[in-house]
């Protein structure tokens, strides 16, 4: 029986899901969002959510707490200078799941995992290619002339092609 049993193996051995964590935490704090799996963020979410809360706390021994889990200076830089701050006055629940169907290859359900903060950047469409200038139509008298133009080309004869030269023989 499994009772107490908490948290998913997610098919790794430990180490492998400590990494996993860490390396996905680490890319929360750094993008803003990350899309994966419902059972990866599910997972990922409360460690990411100590991490800021060590972020809101800002001294020595906090950051030396992150840096053991995340073991990146740039993604703790980051996390104490940046996000911690951000989310001061917030009591916890710094992040959200966003649901967004399937995946194409073996239809595990895929997520965004964002801070509750995250602004998506704009996406600036293409501008709009000009509409297209339709040619008037000719008049009847000007088609009178294409006709006569279009006649006088079929009358010119066409060149005749060059000889071609005969091929060497081969040895």
């Amino acid at each position: 029986m499994r009772h107490g049993r908490s948290g998913r193996k997610l098919g790794r051995d430990a180490s492998h899901r400590k990494a996993l964590y860490a390396n996905l935490t680490g890319a929360l704090i750094e993008h803003g969002r990350i899309k994966t799996t419902a059972a990866k963020a599910k997972e990922v979410r409360p460690v990411a959510e100590q991490m800021i809360t060590l972020g809101r706390k800002g001294d020595v021994p906090a950051r030396r707490q992150a840096l053991k889990f995340l073991r990146s200076q740039d993604v703790v830089h980051k996390l104490f200078s940046d996000v911690g701050p951000r989310f001061v006055d917030r009591p916890g629940g710094y992040s959200r799941i966003i649901r967004i169907g399937p995946r194409l290859g073996d239809a595990a359900e895929m997520v965004y995992l964002e801070l509750v903060d995250y602004v998506p950047p704009n996406v600036t469409a293409p501008p709009p290619r000009p509409a297209r200038e339709r040619e008037p139509e000719p008049e009847p008298e000007a088609e009178e002339e294409l006709e006569a133009r279009d006649d006088a080309t079929e009358a010119e004869p066409e060149p005749e092609p060059e000889a071609e030269a005969e091929p060497e023989p081969s040895r």
